[in-house]
């Protein structure tokens, strides 16, 4: 019985763990149906912070953040997270209350890594007030990012009549949220432990299988056979 039950002690050991289940998409995550495109501007450095292209894009509809292949981080305020995927890009996604979107008139996006002694800036975003994703195409293995993104109010109108001045509600505070890329060479690291373990798993399983065997069929044939003892 100690065969049966060292192979099962093995098979146990040797069974991978369970898959992390994808967590859908929350609601409030996602634009609104009658919101198809985001537009963004990309500001290139320095102070001409005017320039840049006008583009835009698709929304990120119906994305899953499902481990391996993806790694989620959230800021303090839990409304801002980073999918970082195993292609080296980014997804980065907010929400907002209903209220609170209605006086958004479009979002600032700052990126920032950390260096030895000082941060430097990647990459400057305005996006529209649809907007609820963007998509960083390509980071660096090991560097440690920042991205912060604030929501910039609707300017206040002007008086008609000689009123007092309408003092302008203060910019929010910017959500930010820190993340890191992990190095592709730890990857292939760990997917090489990983098929060295399950081999050795198997060999183990294989040899347990012809030591029962053993135990079993060759190493006492006399108490399967008592009719062959010869009679004094």
């Amino acid at each position: 019985m100690r065969a049966p039950l060292l192979l099962l002690l093995l098979l146990a050991a040797c069974a991978p763990p369970p898959c992390a289940a994808a967590a859908p998409t929350p609601p409030g995550w996602e634009p609104s149906a009658d919101a198809p495109w985001c537009p963004y501007k990309v500001l290139p450095e320095g102070p001409e912070a005017g320039g840049g292209r006008l583009c835009f894009r698709s929304p990120a509809r119906g994305f899953r953040c499902q481990a391996p292949g993806c790694a989620a981080h959230a800021s303090a305020g839990r409304s801002l997270r980073a999918s970082v995927l195993r292609n080296r890009s980014v997804l980065l996604q907010w929400r907002l209350a209903p209220a609170e979107a209605r006086r958004v008139r479009a979002f600032a996006l700052n990126c920032s890594w950390r260096g030895a002694y000082t941060r430097f800036p990647c990459e400057r975003v305005l996006l529209g007030a649809s907007c609820r994703d963007y998509l960083l195409p390509d980071v660096h293995d090991g560097v440690r990012y920042r991205l912060c993104l604030q929501s910039l109010p609707l300017r206040a109108e002007p008086a008609v009549a000689p009123e007092p001045a309408v003092v302008p509600e203060p910019p929010a505070s910017a959500e930010c949220v820190e993340f890191a890329a992990e190095p592709a060479g730890m990857r292939e690291i760990v997917v090489a432990m990983t098929a060295v373990g399950g081999s050795i798993c198997v060999m183990l399983v294989v040899i347990c299988l012809l030591v029962a065997y053993i135990t079993e069929n060759l190493m006492h044939p006399a108490f399967g056979r008592p009719g062959l003892r010869r009679q004094p």
